[in-house]
């Protein structure tokens, strides 16, 4: 905690410090060279040497290390490499995993996680039981049998010290199974016998596991299971639509703690158990710029620094890392909601939003107008994913939403309606563009029937792990999929 506070008081330092030492790090590699590290001084000089980069510009560079060249973006040996998989694209793409940013950067952030719940909550009994945690697989690069490819997740297991081994469950192996189907049976039962204190993993999949735990032991409720259960680690995903489904399920007020961690690093925790959003981890080996969105809601091509940035701004996340990432786009956008710490929601991705009409329909809208629409029926949703319905003859566009219900409303035409009503409330952009139906007409929901979601990402061989379905697109390839996918297998 102290290591915490020290970050949070001299932020801006830490950051110049944590610059000067990713560029002296990386100064006699391939990069380096071909920017002149040793020549750059300042942020300044490194914005203006080093260009912006996304996965597509560096992909070359990784693509050598996967075939085990040295020295390219990183002076260290790297044989990891987290399949990054924040959709279902079949194009995936392989974040490199150094020493450093295991160990500095996602071990670290673990162990900040318990440091601050144990902070906010003196009294617990955590560590008298274990953690339950879903990880993905790994599998060896073809033709490289000392480089791996797998979730991050998998890649943190993999590399576990021994006594963090002994405090989690279920062991490595079953951990690391690549069959998702025959894994949660595995899982189930080495599990139930355990004492369970915490859970750990992204939320929709702990949710299919636990399901499957009530149907194995016949119980009606998880703290029937683990009455010891006391908190659940989340992340990679919003948890607003599944808040309730836990709830309901567990049967009991434990703590649920959100972390904003990928597989390019490990960002955010949530440090206050009355408030959701992140504190910004200043000390993990990344160092940060932010592009501020302009006027028309469109990225500029220059980015400012942390003293710069400003209170409900949207801003893209561009990050330089200890796993050799520099200048990357992540593509997450994020507003800050408090200065001194430095403190941030997400509020959505720089290409996962709905703008077909104008309506500039952004993640964090979507996400807070169903938690409306939920509380307000009493309904709990297991996965959705919503595309635009164009203009058709004189027909005006709509959004089509795709929704599968854990407990569906009792009137799905009065869910629509609080959906749109809690949309325009949130975005004036929506509200315009829906104004007497001129330009987009309400939302149209398609109940998913059950197991629709599950089957789809089980027929692109993507169960498990930290695969997740597009929520919102411009495009109707992903919801005209899984709509195909649904009626034919019916």
């Amino acid at each position: 905690m102290h290591q915490i506070e020290l970050f949070m008081k001299y932020p801006h330092e830490v950051q110049r410090e944590g610059l000067s030492k990713l560029l002296k790090s990386a100064s006699d590699t391939q990069w380096g060279r071909m920017y002149n590290y040793k020549e750059i001084e300042n942020a300044k000089q490194f914005a203006e040497r080093v260009p912006l980069q996304d996965y597509d510009s560096l992909k070359p560079y990784i693509d050598r290390m996967r075939k085990g060249e040295h020295q390219i973006l990183w002076n260290t040996e790297i044989k990891w490499f987290a399949k990054s998989s924040g959709t279902t694209n079949d194009k995936s793409k392989f974040i490199p995993i150094s020493t450093e940013s295991l160990e500095e950067c996602h071990f670290k952030g673990g162990k900040d996680m318990l440091s601050i719940f144990c902070s906010n909550f003196p009294e617990t009994q955590l560590f008298t039981g274990k953690s339950l945690t879903l990880a993905g697989s790994l599998r060896t690069v073809q033709g490289l049998e000392t480089a791996y490819d797998g979730d991050l997740s998998a890649v943190i297991v993999q590399n576990l010290p021994f006594l963090a081994e002994l405090a989690r469950t279920p062991n490595s192996e079953i951990t690391l199974m690549d069959n998702w189907e025959e894994k949660i049976e595995k899982l189930a039962e080495a599990t139930i016998i355990e004492n369970v204190t915490s859970l750990a993993g992204v939320p929709s999949w702990m949710l299919i596991l636990l399901r499957h735990i009530l149907e194995k032991t016949g119980k009606k409720y998880i703290n029937e299971v683990w009455p010891n259960l006391e908190v659940y680690f989340h992340g990679g995903i919003n948890f607003n639509p599944y808040i309730n489904s836990f709830k309901s399920i567990i049967h009991k007020d434990i703590f649920y703690l959100e972390t904003y961690n990928a597989s390019e690093g490990f960002f955010g925790i949530q440090d206050r158990l009355n408030s959701k959003d992140f504190l910004l981890m200043l000390d993990y080996g990344i160092y940060y710029e932010f592009i501020p969105f302009l006027p028309n809601n469109t990225l500029g091509n220059k980015t400012i620094l942390l003293h710069e940035v400003k209170l409900n701004v949207d801003y893209a996340m561009v990050i330089s890392t200890n796993g050799g990432l520099w200048r990357y786009q992540i593509g997450d956008t994020i507003q800050f909601t408090c200065l001194n710490p430095f403190r941030f929601k997400i509020v959505g991705r720089t290409k996962h939003y709905i703008n077909a009409f104008g309506e500039e329909l952004m993640i964090d809208n979507a996400e807070q107008a169903l938690l409306v629409a939920c509380e307000k029926t009493e309904a709990t949703i297991i996965e959705y994913t919503a595309a635009p319905v164009y203009f058709e003859d004189k027909e005006s566009g709509s959004h089509q939403w795709l929704i599968e219900f854990d407990k569906r409303p009792n009137d799905i035409e009065f869910f629509a309606e609080l959906l749109d009503n809690s949309l325009k409330n949130l975005n004036s952009d929506y509200e315009a563009k829906r104004y007497s139906d001129m330009i987009l007409k309400p939302p149209v929901i398609v109940e998913a029937i059950n197991g629709t979601f599950f089957n789809w990402l089980k027929s692109k061989n993507k169960l498990g792990g930290q695969f997740k379905v597009p929520r919102l697109s411009n495009e109707r390839i992903i919801i005209d999929e899984i709509l195909f996918h649904m009626n034919h297998n019916v």
